[in-house]
């Protein structure tokens, strides 16, 4: 199933979707198919599969922290193309990496890749707007979506190409910074959604980690949720690993699904 599918689905119930994100790799290569089936069980709607990189600059410690794992754990492009291929799940699937890893593979190759392997959507944090347009164009001749970050600092003119050349969702970032889970969720989240005027579904994320955040998100106008630290956290500890995220995906489900629209 592609992302618009998926949101057409989601809206058809009047629901919003969970977006989980984790390091594919972390903290092996044979333990990422365990933890994207529990975080469907647990009711995530679309999972991003975090490409790791050495410099991650958009991510905080958990997440900078899962990506030099994953890579001491031997995962890299072929690998990550691989797995992702191997795994039985019908709902879409996002590679989120930094644009030197795309550039090295060459662009054309990297998309081509990426939708052998089944995923839908590409998200490039590290890649402006300005200059994405070789990726975008082959991005849309393959029915791939590319997924960029608007942030509470994007100028409208920004906010205005971004939506001509984004697809699948817009990534809102809530708060300026890097990622990381939060224990409130900013004024700013709020008056983004409010800017962003378009009928591409709105995923707002950076610092959510529980349901009472999740459902406040889903209040002030979100199409989705997007959680990864919090995810990435119980990954690192190495305790009962599965089980907690899908309770925590469950936690968020319901909390987005208790949420007054």
């Amino acid at each position: 199933m592609n992302i618009p599918d998926k949101f057409l689905e989601l809206r058809a119930r009047d629901e919003s979707a969970l977006i989980a994100y984790v390091c594919a790799g972390d903290p092996t290569p044979d333990a990422t198919e365990g933890i994207v089936q529990a975080l469907i069980c647990g009711g995530a709607d679309i999972v991003e599969l975090g490409l790791p990189f050495s410099d991650p600059v958009a991510d905080g410690p958990t997440i900078q922290a899962a990506s030099e794992r994953a890579l001491s754990a031997g995962m890299n492009s072929d690998k990550y193309f691989e797995m992702v291929a191997s795994l039985d799940v019908d709902i879409p699937l996002v590679c989120m990496t930094y644009y030197n890893l795309i550039f090295k593979r060459g662009i054309e190759k990297f998309v081509l890749d990426s939708k052998d392997a089944g995923i839908s959507g590409i998200i490039v944090p590290d890649l402006p707007v300005e200059e994405s347009e070789e990726l975008a164009e082959c991005c849309v001749s393959n029915n791939v979506d590319f997924i960029f970050l608007i942030a509470p600092t994007t100028t409208e003119e920004r906010i205005n190409m971004i939506l001509e050349h984004g697809s699948g969702f817009m990534y809102l970032v809530s708060r300026v910074g890097v990622t990381g889970a939060r224990s409130d969720v900013a004024e700013s989240t709020t008056k983004l959604l409010s800017r962003v005027k378009t009928d591409i579904p709105k995923a707002v994320g950076f610092g959510i980690s529980n349901g009472k955040q999740a459902k406040e998100v889903v209040e002030d106008g979100a199409d989705a949720v997007i959680v990864g630290s919090a995810f990435v956290d119980i990954i690192a500890s190495g305790k009962d690993v599965n089980a907690r995220l899908e309770a925590l995906a469950k936690e968020l489900k319901d909390g987005i699904l208790s949420a007054k629209r």
